[in-house]
């Protein structure tokens, strides 16, 4: 594949840029596009908390703020700050734990879940979101897509 000729971006060459680079590039690019178009979409709260709220419900159990903060791929205290705005609004409440009181556990609130059902339409919204930012994307590419962002992943974990 000539990169320089058939890949660009809103008229950006991909020139002799290293395609690693370009491809770091473009995932920091769409991660700001889709953090605003996300932010936009919710009034009540930003991407970033909607996201703490998904990463809470996927823990087995309600996690620590480092547990979170590692699903989130975060700092301790960016995700500290999150939860903090999540529980003034109601939507998380922040408990001690069982075993150790040093230890702080996360919950979703009922108003975060009914925030959840009434911005999500069973389902509806994510799935036309989703399925309109993977248009004329086949599986094939889809998985290679996840394969090699799993190994990036691995490879910054092992930095």
């Amino acid at each position: 594949m000539n990169y320089d000729k058939e890949m660009n971006m809103n008229n950006v060459e991909f020139g002799d840029m290293p395609p690693q680079a370009f491809l770091l590039g473009l995932l920091s690019a769409f991660d700001n596009r889709y953090q605003a178009a996300a932010d936009a979409f919710f009034k009540e709260i930003t991407w970033k908390q909607f996201f703490a709220i998904i990463c809470i419900n996927l823990c087995k159990e309600a996690p620590t703020i480092n547990e979170l903060s590692d699903v989130m791929g975060s700092s301790h205290q960016n995700v500290k700050q999150i939860l903090l705005k999540l529980e003034k609004k109601g939507f998380i409440s922040m408990l001690p734990d069982e075993k150790d009181k040093r230890k702080q556990r996360i919950k979703v609130t009922d108003a975060a879940r009914e925030f959840l059902e009434e911005n999500d339409n069973n389902g509806q919204q994510s799935q036309y979101i989703i399925g309109r930012i993977f248009g004329g994307i086949g599986e094939k590419e889809l998985m290679t897509t996840i394969q090699t962002i799993m190994k990036m992943e691995r490879n910054l974990s092992e930095l």
